[in-house]
C-alpha cells in the first residue's frame, strides 16, 4: 500500500518514488494479494494547504494513478480517500497513546519541516503524523509499503508500534517487512529519493518553493526539458554514481534509470567515466519530455466524475477491512466487549 498527499500538483519524484512502483506491483499480484492505494488527505493539514482546492486535488491525484497505469477494474486493487474511512483517525489516536514522546521526537522529517516552516507553522499534527501513517498501514495488514527514503524512519516506527501492541495484546497487527525486504519487493536496487534539480542536496518537493528544481507532472514537456538542461551538477571530470560527491549527476542517472526500466547501477555503468555531462542531460531531458507528453495525453481522457465513482467503490471495500481491524483493536484495549 502507499499514498500521496493532495496538497499541490504531483511531481516527478512522487511518480517515480510512489506511483510507478505500485503500477509495476499491480501487474505482479497473485493469490490473495491486495493493492491499497489511497489519497492521505488528512495528512494534508500537517503543513499549510489551500483548503478550497483540497477536494479537487484529491481527485486529481487519483487521475494520475489511473493515467499512470493503475487498473481500477482489478478486483485486487482498492483506491480510496483516507478521510472517508473514519477508522484511520481512531486507530491513530489509539496508537498515539502507545507511542513514546521520545520516539516521536526523534523523527528527522519533523525536525526538517519544522525548520522550514518556522515556529508559527509547526503544528501538533505535523509532530504526530508518523503515527497516523502507522495507522494507515496497520489497518490493512500491509506487508509492503513502497515509500521514499525520507519515510524510512516512519516505517520503522510503524513496525515498532505493531510489535509493541502485539507483545501487549496478542497478535493484532501484521508487522510490515523490514526496509531491505521492502526494496527487494519493489524490485529496486536502492530506495528512491529524487533530488531537486537546482539543489540536489535536497529532495524534490512540492512543499518547498523550488520551481526550477521541481518537475511537476503538469509541466509542459519543453519546460521540463529546460529544467533538466539547467540542472546543477558539479565540477568533477567524469560521470559517476555517488550521491555524496556528485548528487546532481547521480540524480539524473537515477531518473533516467527509472524511466528506462533499468537499475540505477546499470545506467551508471553505461555512463561511467564519461565527461559528457551535456549529453547525459540531453538524454534525460528527452526521456522525461516523452514521458510527460504521454502521461498528460492520458490524463485528458479521464473525467473527474468517473474518478469519484471509482473512489466510492473502493471506499466501501476499504471501510469493511479497516473497521474489522479497528474492532479487533478496540476489543483488545478494552473499548468493546
Amino acid at each position: 500500500m502507499t499514498g500521496l498527499r493532495a496538497n499541490d500538483d504531483l511531481h516527478l519524484g512522487n511518480y517515480l518514488g510512489a506511483v510507478l512502483p505500485m503500477v509495476e506491483l499491480q501487474k505482479s499480484l497473485t493469490g490473495g494479494d491486495k493493492l491499497y492505494m489511497f489519497v492521505p488527505d488528512l495528512h494534508s493539514f500537517t503543513t499549510p494547504v489551500d483548503h478550497d482546492s483540497l477536494y479537487r486535488n484529491s481527485l486529481e491525484n487519483v487521475r494520475v494513478f489511473l493515467a499512470s497505469g493503475i487498473d481500477p477494474g482489478n478486483a485486487q486493487t482498492v483506491l480510496y480517500r483516507q478521510s472517508l474511512i473514519p477508522a484511520h483517525s481512531e486507530m491513530a489516536w489509539i496508537l498515539s497513546c502507545f507511542t513514546y514522546f521520545g520516539e516521536a521526537s526523534r523523527m528527522t522529517e519533523f525536525k526538517d519541516k519544522s525548520e522550514k516552516l518556522g515556529n508559527k507553522g509547526v503544528t501538533v499534527g505535523l509532530f504526530d503524523y508518523p503515527v497516523l501513517m502507522a495507522a494507515d498501514i496497520l489497518l490493512y495488514n500491509a506487508d509492503y509499503v513502497p515509500v521514499g527514503d525520507d519515510q524510512k524512519q516512519h516505517m520503522e516506527l510503524a513496525r515498532t508500534l505493531a510489535e509493541r501492541m502485539n507483545n501487549k495484546f496478542g497478535e493484532l497487527f501484521v508487522v510490515p517487512k523490514a526496509w531491505k525486504q521492502q526494496l527487494e519487493y519493489s524490485d529496486r536496487d536502492v530506495s528512491v529519493r529524487i533530488r531537486s534539480l537546482s539543489h540536489p542536496e535536497n529532495k524534490m518537493s512540492k512543499s518547498i518553493d523550488d520551481p526550477k528544481g521541481t518537475i511537476l507532472l503538469t509541466d509542459e514537456p519543453e519546460l521540463a526539458a529546460k529544467k533538466i538542461m539547467s540542472a546543477q551538477t558539479d565540477d568533477k571530470a567524469n560521470i559517476s554514481l555517488d550521491f555524496e560527491t556528485q548528487p546532481g549527476i547521480s540524480n539524473l542517472l537515477q531518473i533516467l534509470a527509472l524511466l528506462d526500466g533499468k537499475t540505477t547501477q546499470e545506467v551508471a555503468d553505461e555512463w561511467s567515466g564519461s565527461g559528457e555531462y551535456g549529453k547525459l542531460k540531453e538524454r534525460v531531458a528527452d526521456v522525461v519530455s516523452q514521458f510527460l507528453a504521454g502521461l498528460q495525453e492520458r490524463l485528458e481522457q479521464i473525467e473527474l466524475g468517473d474518478v469519484e465513482q471509482i473512489l466510492v467503490r473502493g471506499e466501501e471495500v476499504a471501510t469493511v477491512a479497516a473497521n474489522e481491524k479497528l474492532l479487533q483493536v478496540q476489543k483488545a484495549v478494552g473499548l468493546r466487549k
